[in-house]
């Protein structure tokens, strides 16, 4: 799988796809879905930190993005193109209900508080190891929602999935000052969170991933039947970003950025219904004789 988001991403294949896709070619079109969906699903998870929210926008920026299809002529950039709607989507869409409820890092702060420690025997951490990781994972996405959705999604472009300062401003329609400050904010606002609070930067804070589990579990933030997002993959993000920790200050840094770029890159078994959506929608029907 070609990343969109490395700088020797090439779009040729994209435009072969779109003017087969053009001409009524469906296995075009899903081809052209498939290689930019998980991308597009991945940075909705982050966003939203809810699996199903993340496939509902996936949907709906799919549906903008090929019903625009006919708009697109081929004499800009493809990727640029796709991915300002997007992340255009991304900022204006309608605000997901945890994004009310985690609405600052103090407020997020005194949440994890309240959760109860509960010590695990080592017997118990091996056996709940993988409810362990998804409490990690759900709590740090969770810190993403503590700041706002530019800075949230500068973050995640720029510090999680690696993309260049270049690449990002194109995408985001921004210069490359701006992307550079709004990540840099972003950082400095987590990153003092994180080491005030997470025993994994800080080993003199007191909150643990494997003791706060259990009471994730009884709060119904971790799912035992259903993990929300230690599942669903085959690779990291940082198998699929760009290794870029260049601009990074100091060792302190590159740890927290590899604390997420280490998390599940999710490619959800949800492709096949989601193009099955895609052309039932009325939309697509009316632009596409596909065969």
């Amino acid at each position: 799988m070609k990343n969109p988001f490395h700088t020797t991403y090439n779009d040729r294949d994209d435009i072969e796809l779109i003017t087969s896709a053009k001409n009524g070619s469906k296995s075009s079109l899903e081809k052209l879905v498939k290689k930019h969906q998980h991308y597009i699903y991945n940075v909705a998870l982050k966003m939203t930190l809810s699996p199903f929210d993340a496939e509902d926008i996936t949907q709906e920026v799919l549906i903008k993005v090929i019903t625009n299809l006919a708009n697109f002529k081929g004499e800009s950039n493809f990727r640029t193109w796709l991915y300002r709607i997007t992340f255009n989507h991304f900022l204006k869409m309608r605000k997901y209900w945890l994004e009310d409820y985690i609405t600052s890092f103090s407020k997020y702060g005194k949440e994890l508080d309240q959760m109860q420690d509960i010590e695990l025997s080592i017997i118990e951490k091996s056996e709940m190891k993988e409810f362990i990781e998804d409490a990690k994972i759900g709590c740090m996405s969770g810190m993403l929602l503590c700041l706002d959705r530019e800075q949230r999604l500068v973050y995640i472009l720029g510090e999680i999935f690696g993309i260049d300062h270049t690449i990002g401003s194109e995408m985001l329609y921004i210069s490359k000052d701006n992307f550079r400050q709004r990540l840099s904010r972003a950082r400095k606002d987590l990153y003092q969170f994180m080491n005030n609070k997470c025993g994994l930067i800080n080993k003199s804070n007191p909150c643990r991933c494997d003791k706060k589990t259990k009471a994730f579990i009884q709060a119904g933030w971790v799912d035992k039947e259903n993990l929300k997002f230690n599942t669903s993959y085959l690779k990291r993000i940082s198998e699929v970003a760009p290794d870029k920790l260049n601009d990074l200050n100091d060792l302190t840094e590159i740890k927290y950025a590899d604390l997420f770029k280490t998390q599940p890159f999710q490619e959800k078994e949800h492709s096949k219904k989601l193009f099955v959506n895609l052309l039932s929608d009325n939309k697509v029907k009316d632009i596409f004789n596909l065969n």
